[in-house]
């Protein structure tokens, strides 16, 4: 998602068609609908987060990057209804990316090609989490049937949920994805088994995700026992 999707730019330039065409009086309306276009959220080009509390949602991060900081340890609820820790993830390569059930097509495609990626690298190392960005109506049983669609191993594929405002920040600080009720980027983003963001690349182009699945694999590749660098003071838990 390099800027914003090609699909929806189109989309946003007939609205602005149809506007010259109707005049003022339905030019609020329909700028509403080029507003609506799509669940996604548009990429802004890669760069650093932010931050949870900007008001700007963050750059992504780019196709690949060095190490940096050990993510922020979080806590939310797994789909049989019980806590998930981050610490879980620990010494494991991991897929992160945000997505909501009710979603009317995007958020399948993306779990669709999140679904491929784990059966085109089945290392046990290798684990996928997905966060909802629609909580109220995404309860556990509801990410249950969910995930069943996908034939979702919960042992390789977590789907969680949890209160927004956590979730937000999670999304916005850790992922450096862009979340608010019902918008998320449809991006997938990769951290290595110290917990460190090393890229991201979007999964509804199957040129970018076959890229993501060779990241992955040379992510995989690294020694597993290297020492994760010390996680900066103060900073805050999602």
């Amino acid at each position: 998602m390099g800027s914003v999707l090609p699909g929806i730019a189109r989309d946003r330039e007939r609205v602005r068609r149809r506007i010259r065409r109707v005049g003022p009086r339905w030019a609020l309306v329909l700028c509403v609908a080029a507003a609506c276009v799509g669940c996604g959220a548009g990429d802004r080009g890669p760069g650093p987060a932010a931050g949870a509390a900007s008001r700007e949602p963050p750059l992504p991060a780019p196709e690949r990057m060095a190490p940096g900081d050990v993510a922020a340890p979080f806590t939310l609820i797994e789909r049989d209804g019980t806590p998930f820790d981050s610490a879980s993830l620990r010494g494991k390569v991991w897929l992160a990316s945000v997505f909501f059930a009710n979603c009317p097509g995007p958020c399948f495609r993306e779990n669709q090609a999140i679904a491929d990626v784990l059966r085109n690298i089945p290392d046990a190392d290798f684990m996928a989490v997905s966060v909802t960005c629609d909580p109220e109506n995404d309860t556990p049983e509801t990410l249950r049937r969910y995930a069943d669609r996908f034939e979702a191993e919960p042992k390789r594929w977590k789907f969680l949920t949890g209160d927004m405002a956590t979730i937000k920040t999670i999304a916005n600080g850790t992922f450096l994805l862009p979340a608010e009720v019902g918008v998320h980027s449809e991006r997938g983003v990769v951290f290595d088994r110290q917990g460190r963001l090393r890229g991201s690349f979007h999964l509804l182009q199957p040129d970018r995700v076959r890229l993501l699945e060779q990241l992955i694999r040379d992510v995989l590749a690294e020694p597993a026992g290297a020492a994760p660098p010390r996680v900066p003071p103060g900073t805050p838990p999602a």
